[in-house]
């Protein structure tokens, strides 16, 4: 199956959908060019399509191991790893003082979610790098920055995060790793931590660690946490790594998909870490690498649904079958339904993503709070939206293989197996949810409101030439503004039972807005085609998602445990 990144689909929605010249105009990214961006993203693309996509169906039937201690990656992925960060895709939006690209984010956002459709299992390995080198720009103390942020950045060394416990999956406060002052600026680290994706490889000189724990006077919970970066390999004193630190690999996961990525439980004895911020800070600081992190995931969600629908189409346009017009199925009724669907999802969740990151960049380049409302406010939905539409449609694009989906030697089914734990961590899509309708509609629904004003102004302005789609993103934005009123009137039992069917909704109207977009420009075009598709069979979803938003949480709770497991 040959893979092509999306680069003309990243163009389009920078420049005409979410208007990324605004950040070029700021002075933090005056350098991102329309023909710098352009050829930023053509070079990615050729990455992605000549080195890491053919990685991709090796990753999964020659999987990570672990010998004798070692983890041994994938055949293919050092290679990987080296294009990677010879490239300087690791630091693509890093600091330059530490030798990143300083890019917008919106910029690495595309260029990451390339790489997810090429090679989503070792796409993994440059995001988690990404987050720590965010985590350490914002909190480390300048000697941590200076040693570092230009390994990590290079991609000499490796980041992780380690959050999760046996006993404390998304209840992080329930972590029972511990770390004590050993008096000389460093702690003694000791615990276990779960699911630590690419927790060790055999390419890098060093992996470095981000570990929370909590110090004797820690009080219980999330406020006693502090936060450790813990490496493999100690640095002596000219930088480079020396002696082995007392960390090891336990296992590796054995994983219903992304097998090429090793996901590792980590145990700490006593290892050497140096604290990151400020004693008992550690969730403030590792929530600067989780919210772009959830942009990132979200990301991967829409890759893989990418790549996905370009392994079903291709087949579709190949298996000859019934009477059509052509001889292949591309051209029965269903299997052109599914196609649509999955590129319309596509589009919509990307449009959405990027306009994320670009918020993101915004409030960064002016520390315009609204910015970084609107930021916060769309995170939640990224991700959720944009996992969802990597399930979908890779489900769907093993039906339209038919039988041959369920043969494991066809590859779509890796899509789903791959794609299925985004849903899953940082963050569960129900704890996304349950944040939308929680912390961030602390302001009474605001940011929401604001957003539909939008999505309406651009509908009355082009309702002379598309009366129909118009009329039906007008009239879904009027019920989704109800449901928001009606949300933050309930307490927080009755928001949370309806939380991820008002996200829910929420993409869908927001897919339906940058659909409109598109048309409008592109009139009689393509993208005006599959808007109308849009609009006409699956932005009518969001009723049904209205009605089980505002629907209350009686229902949930009306059976008994007895009468449930009954």
């Amino acid at each position: 199956m040959t893979y092509r990144a999306a680069t003309s689909e990243y163009e389009f929605i920078l420049k005409t959908l979410i208007g990324f010249e605004e950040a070029a105009a700021t002075d933090r990214f005056s350098e991102a060019t329309p023909d710098l961006v352009a050829a930023i993203l053509g070079e990615a693309g050729r990455l992605c399509d000549e080195v890491m996509a053919p990685l991709q169906r090796g990753g999964d039937t020659d999987g990570a191991r672990l010998e004798n201690g070692v983890v041994r990656t994938s055949p293919g992925f050092a290679d990987g790893w080296k294009a990677i960060s010879d490239g300087g895709w690791v630091g693509m939006n890093a600091n330059p003082d530490h030798g990143g690209m300083g890019l917008p984010l919106s910029v690495a956002t595309a260029v990451n979610e390339m790489m997810a459709g090429a090679c989503l299992s070792l796409q993994l390995a440059p995001l988690m790098s990404q987050g720590q080198i965010e985590a350490l720009e914002a909190h480390a103390s300048d000697a941590i920055k200076e040693l570092y942020l230009p390994k990590l950045i290079s991609g000499e060394w490796t980041g992780t995060m380690n959050l999760t416990e046996p006993q404390a999956g998304s209840d992080v406060g329930a972590l029972t790793s511990k770390a004590t002052d050993n008096g000389d600026g460093t702690y003694a680290v000791t615990g276990q931590k779960i699911f630590i994706s690419w927790g060790d490889n055999d390419f890098a000189e060093n992996v470095v660690h981000l570990v929370l724990a909590r110090l004797p006077d820690g009080v219980l919970g999330t406020k006693g946490i502090s936060l450790f970066v813990v490496p493999k390999y100690i640095p002596d004193d000219t930088g480079k790594p020396g002696k082995a630190n007392d960390l090891k690999v336990v296992s590796l996961e054995h994983k219903m998909g992304l097998h090429g990525s090793p996901t590792c439980v980590m145990q700490y004895d006593g290892a050497t870490g140096w604290l990151v911020g400020r004693e008992h800070g550690g969730m403030a600081a590792m929530f600067t690498m989780m919210n772009n992190a959830r942009l990132g995931v979200g990301g991967q969600g829409i890759g893989t649904a990418e790549g996905a629908f370009q392994h079903a189409l291709e087949y579709a346009l190949e298996r000859k079958q019934g009477r059509t017009a052509s001889g292949a199925i591309v051209d029965h009724a269903d299997v052109r339904r599914m196609l649509m669907e999955m590129k319309a999802d596509v589009f919509a969740a990307r449009a959405i993503m990027l306009a994320n990151a670009h918020a993101i960049d915004m409030s960064h380049a002016t520390q315009d709070g609204d910015w970084a409302t609107r930021a916060a406010f769309l995170t939640p939905i990224t991700k959720t939206f944009g996992t969802e539409v990597g399930m979908r449609v890779s489900e769907t694009g093993v039906q339209v293989y038919g039988g041959m989906g369920f043969i494991e030697e066809s590859g779509a089914a890796q899509y789903y197996r791959d794609v299925r734990v985004t849903a899953i961590y940082e963050g569960t899509n129900g704890i996304q949810s349950m944040d939308l309708v929680g912390r961030k509609m602390m302001d009474g629904g605001e940011m929401a409101g604001r957003l539909l004003d939008e999505i309406e102004e651009l509908a009355e302005q082009g309702r002379g030439a598309n009366p129909k789609m118009t009329d039906a993103l007008w009239n879904a934005c009027e019920a989704l503004r109800d449901a928001t009123d009606w949300m933050v009137s309930q307490d927080m039992s009755d928001r949370f039972a309806g939380s991820l069917a008002y996200l829910r909704a929420f993409a869908r109207v927001l897919g339906g807005y940058y659909h409109l977009k598109a048309a409008q420009a592109d009139p009689g075009g393509s993208r005006e085609k599959l808007a109308r598709f849009y609009m006409a069979r699956m932005l009518p979803e969001y009723a049904a998602h209205l009605a089980a938003a505002t629907a209350g949480s009686d229902g949930l709770f009306a059976l008994s445990i007895d009468e449930l497991a009954g």
